[in-house]
Order: C-alpha cells, then structure tokens, then sequence
C-alpha cells in the first residue's frame, strides 16, 4: 500500500489547539481509504515540541493502520514543508517502519504550475494527501519496487533524483566512530571550498556499466546518498545498454578471473563492437556534457568503476580530465603473464583502450590482483563496501520480517520453486548473483555432506534447508544460464533424498528482501572460486552471522578465522560441511563466533569510510597534486592526510596479509 499525507502546521513557535491530519491509502490502482484527523493539543504543551509529537502520531497511526489491515506500506509521501517542521520524520519512518518517505516540493503537492506561487494554494490536506499517493505511485514499478531513473545524458537519478529521503546526516554519524565521521566531514568542506578549473567546488562523475544489480551499482547509490546531503557536486553516468556487449564484456569478466572456457577469446570483431559501443555513448551523451571540461556540467574528475567503460579514459584525458580506474574485479595477473594466453589478450586490449592513460589505478586490497604492466606508485587498495543504513542492512522489525518471509515464500510459490519453511526449521544460504566464479555447485555438495552427517542424528525440526539466491544484472547475460545449471544439478539422483530442501531463487531488486533471508539465515555460505572483496561477506559478519567460506580473492580479509567464522581451500566441500555441523550442534561454538562478528566490522567497508577513501582521491587530485599510493590503502593514506591517526580498540582490516 501507498500513503499521501498531509498536515495543517501551525506556524514555528506558535501555540494551537490542534493539528489537522489529511491521509489517503493507495494500493496501486485505486484510493481505497482515506482520512481527516484532528489531533489535540494541551494548552501547556511547548510548540518547541510539536515536531516530536507530530512524528510520533504518523508513525502510531501508520502502524495501528497496518495492523488492523495487514497492509505493509511501501511509501508515504509528503510536502518538504512537513520534513523541514519535522526533521525527524523521514529518517524515522525509514529505520523503524521500513517505509519510503517521498518528499515533494511544496508547489508540486499543491498541484501548482508555477513553483514559486505556493502561498497560492487553496487545496485542503485530503486533497494534497491524495493527490500526493497518486503522485508517487508513478515512481514504483512491478511487485511496488521504485523504478530506477536515468535522466538527461543517462545520469543515474539517485533515489528518483532526490524525492526519495531514507537518511540523514545524524544518522551516517552515528553508525560510525568519531574518528571516521572526523575525517570524512573534514574532507567534504575541503572539497566544496577547492577552486579549480576556475570555479569553486570540485566536480567527479563516475561511469560504469549499469545502474541496478551487482555490487558497484550498490555502493554506487549509497555513495551519492551520502554526498548529496553534504552538496557535493558528484554525478553517475551508465552507458546505453547493449545485449551483445554485454555478452562480450562478461567474456571478458571471466577470461580475467580465469573462470571462462580456456578456448574462449575476445577476437578483433568483437574489440570493434565493443570500441563501436563505446564510441556511440561517448558522442551521443557525454562528448558536450560531463567529459567536456570546458563548460558544464564537465566534470574535474572521472572514475571509470569497470573494464566496461575504459575506452572513455582517453576520451576524459584529452579534454583535461583527471581520472582514476576502478579495478573490481579478481584479477589473474598469473595468468597474464602467460605469452599467449585468453587473460594476456583482454589484459592487454583494456589496458591499451584506456587504462594505461589513467591517473591513478585503484585495486581490490590484493596485490596479486595487479598485473605487472601497472605502475606499482599508481596504484592504491581500497576494499569494496556496504551501507548499515540501507535496505540491505537496516534492522527489520519483527512484522516487517515476516512480510518479507512471505513475500519470499510468494516468489518461491509462483515460479513453482521449493518451499521455505522457516521458522519451524533453520536454513543456510548463500546470497550472490548466478556467476561462474561464485562457487555455486561447491555449495550443494557442501550441503549435501552436512545431510549426511546429520539426516540420522538430528530430528527434522533441526536440519537445514539451504536457500541459494540472488539479484541480477543487467549486464550479466551467464545468470540463466547458471540459475538452469543449479536447478538441472539439484534434479539429478545424487541430490534426489535432499531436493526437496534446497531452494533456488532469482529474485527482483528488493534489498529488504535480500536482508531478511540473510538477517534470518542461521550460518552464511560464500564459497567463491574467485573473488574481488565480496560485500554480501562483510553484511553477513556485520548481521553476527557464523561464515564459512573459501580463501579465495579478498575474502581472507573479511573473514576471520575461527573468530567470527571459518576459512576452507577452495574446493575443500567436506571442511566446509564439517564446520556447518559444527556451528549446527555446538550452541556454545556458534554464540562465541557470532558475538565476536557483531563488534569485528572495520569503518573501511561501510559507505562514510569507503567514501573518505574517495574523498582523498578527489582532494589530492583537485590540488594538483601527483597520487603515489605506491600500492598501499588508500584508507591508510586518508587518514594521515586529515591528520587523524589509528587509535587502539578501533577495527581495522588485516595489513599483514598483503
């Protein structure tokens, strides 16, 4: 369901006898309730405490309204006047609700034409909250998720380009230590204040391949969210998507992660598509817009977030650009080093397309993910990263939970998929995209294993199921392909006395949903063969769940072994299955480790630590300054800049194993 809303307010600092309430309910299609509500208020009341009451009312009335119903609302709507009298609102129907809040200019909810006659309006608050719903219902796609925006020059519209208002500024601060916070506000003045280019205040833009699905979209949006509140002028551009090249582009992917068919290779027909594609976008949205430094919108500096896009670093470098490459991916440098090999031939088309002219190269904080063609003095580590604050891992209530549960329960139902049956039995889950290099087949024989070792001991309310699940992308053609594989494999006799328990699901682009199987879950697979630094890891330690998972790409630096969960070779299915049993029938074991994940996760993969490292980046940049991180953590390298040192007790990453 959606909610319009609307308040008589009275004017700051002025006493009233009550305050008007306007709500209307929408389910989509119709309004199908609406009302007019007068809240009193005590004649001693302090109007320096009608913000906190007004607060509080929406919220009982929404949750007594939920509950008489059994509705769950997605959104609420409302004026900015409503978020400026209550500042609180947004923020709190977001974390305690686990609703949207749409916040509209106040001429556009009066139903104005000219934006700057809003003292014109004569609507009442039934009316502004009604056409507020229908509004809003606009913005949300199939099964009531917000439809992702892409805007003028293919410019990703963050949270529908600002309407949408989760967090604030209080609420970043608080998730994180003070010395975090101290750096990252210290650098965001000193970005808005840097003149260069002849004007004040630096201007970045990143481009990537898509603006939905895999984790650089993720960090992403959370990245914006945060520099939005601050005004920060940063942008994100994706290119127009193209199937084709995206088949190739996934080749490419997995000839470098060295997951791909050891005769498959990007030949010169498929290098002119994809140069072609490049091109297009270039000329079409960008040449006169953000890689035209000249006049704006130019950006000051770029980052190019994957080998999708490298072929714009020229592009950027030629117009005066600065700009940084994002490496996110494993890289086989092993293998690029073999004279003749699939890795050598992509490794060196990327790197003579683009990446070689970039100014600073930043990798995954492994450094044999950097081949040796790469200047060591350019390059700089910096892990991937995560937001508390967002849909994936905000805490849910209790009720929310269970619509969740439900909604995933539908899904199954609909596509004819196992049952879950949680929570009269537990379950294990890997939560990842349908990749070659994710491990997937390691984990159904993983399980399989633990069954038999428990199916004989354990009565049936104490056996897991284990659910397999994941979003995709659209950039990411091997998703069906190795979602049929999964299910083709869980059909075959091997499997036969155990398939009714594994529950294998492609699911929509609903974090809240990713969340709940993951907060829910009782142990957290992710037996990657390959891997960059996997975020879904850090939110499963960050959650207090047991992890097992392989040593593999930068794995071994979220995970602590024996500590807050277990490390296996890869390939090592049985170690993996002996340590499920383990935290399954060892209460004690289990509680240890799931206490010491809860206080074990670093700043550096939350999106304010993950956004001072860029913060330096663009910083240094802007002054002029030549970056040498000469391969250490660009964290590292932030924190001596703002002047604010490493402080015992706070958490850090593992250095030692570099």
């Amino acid at each position: 369901m959606f909610m319009g809303l609307d308040i008589m307010l009275p004017d700051p600092g002025e006493h009233t006898e009550s305050i008007t309430f306007g709500f209307s309910i929408h389910d989509g299609y119709f309004s199908t309730d609406f009302a007019l509500k007068e809240e009193p208020i005590s004649a001693d009341a302090d109007p320096s405490e009608y913000p906190d009451r007004i607060t509080d009312y929406i919220l009982r009335e929404i949750k007594a309204y939920s509950t008489d119903h059994m509705s769950k609302f997605v959104a609420v709507g409302f004026r900015q006047a409503i978020q400026r009298f209550c500042p609180l609102l947004c923020s709190r129907l977001w974390s305690e609700l686990d609703i949207l809040p749409f916040v509209f200019p106040d001429a556009i909810a009066s139903g104005n034409e000219d934006e700057n006659e809003s003292e014109a309006n004569s609507s009442t608050c039934d009316e502004i909250a009604d056409s507020l719903a229908r509004k809003m219902i606009m913005f949300f796609g199939p099964k009531g998720l917000p439809r992702t925006a892409i805007g003028y020059r293919n410019k990703v519209e963050v949270d529908d380009d600002g309407f949408i208002h989760m967090v604030d500024i209080a609420d970043y601060e608080r998730s994180v230590s003070p010395q975090t916070w101290e750096c990252f506000t210290k650098l965001a003045e000193e970005l808005k204040t840097i003149r260069v280019n002849g004007h004040k205040g630096v201007r970045v833009a990143f481009f990537n391949a898509t603006p939905q699905g895999g984790g650089v979209a993720l960090m992403r949006h959370a990245l914006i969210r945060l520099f939005r509140l601050f005004d920060l002028h940063v942008t994100w551009y994706v290119p127009k998507p193209n199937p084709s090249v995206f088949r190739i582009t996934k080749n490419n992917h997995n000839i470098i992660q060295g997951v791909a068919d050891p005769d498959l290779r990007l030949n010169d027909a498929q290098k002119e598509q994809f140069t072609k594609w490049i091109e297009s976008n270039f000329e079409r949205y960008w040449s006169s817009g953000p890689l035209d430094s000249e006049k704006p919108p130019g950006v000051d500096i770029a980052v190019m977030d994957d080998p999708q896009v490298v072929g714009l670093i020229p592009k950027a470098k030629a117009a005066g650009i600065k700009v940084i490459y994002r490496s996110h991916i494993e890289v086989r440098s092993d293998l690029i080093k073999q004279k003749g090999s699939p890795q050598e031939g992509v490794w060196d088309y990327l790197w003579n397309s683009g990446i070689k002219d970039a100014d600073v190269f930043i990798s995954h904080p492994v450094k044999g993910f950097v081949p040796d063609a790469v200047d060591i003095k350019k390059v700089g580590l910096m892990p991937a990263a995560t937001d508390w604050l967002d849909g994936l891992n905000k805490e849910l209530s209790r009720w929310d939970t269970f619509y969740y549960v439900g909604e995933f329960k539908k899904q199954c139902e609909e596509v004819k998929a196992n049952k879950l049956v949680f929570p009269m039995r537990p379950y294990i889950c890997q939560i990842a995209r349908f990749d070659p290099s994710k491990g997937i087949p390691d984990v159904l024989e993983s399980y399989r294993l633990l069954r038999e070792m428990m199916d004989d001991d354990l009565p049936i309310r104490k056996i897991p199921q284990l659910v397999i699940a994941g979003h995709g992308a659209v950039d990411d053609p091997d998703g069906t392909v190795v979602y049929d594989q999964t299910v083709q494999t869980i059909s075959s006799e091997k499997y036969a006395s155990i398939a009714s328990d594994i529950i294998v699901m492609r699911l929509g682009p609903s974090d809240q949903l990713l969340n709940c199987l993951l907060s829910n879950a009782a142990v957290v697979l992710q037996l990657s063969h390959r891997e960059g630094f996997e975020v879904k890891v850090s939110e499963a330690v960050h959650k207090g769940k047991p992890i097992v998972a392989y040593r593999a790409g930068g794995i071994p630096l979220q995970v602590q072994h024996e500590k807050n969960g277990y490390l296996c070779d890869v390939g090592d299915t049985s170690a993996v299955a002996k340590h499920m049993y383990d935290l399954f029938l060892n209460e004690k074991l289990y509680k240890t480790l799931s206490e010491y994940a809860l206080r074990s996760v670093s700043d550096e993969v939350h999106t304010v630590g993950n956004a001072s490292a860029w913060l330096y980046l663009f910083t240094e940049l802007a002054k002029g300054n030549t970056v040498r991180p000469e391969g250490g953590w660009v964290y590292d390298l932030m924190r001596e800049e703002a002047g604010v040192p490493w402080t015992e007790g706070e958490n850090r990453l593992p250095r030692e194993s570099m």
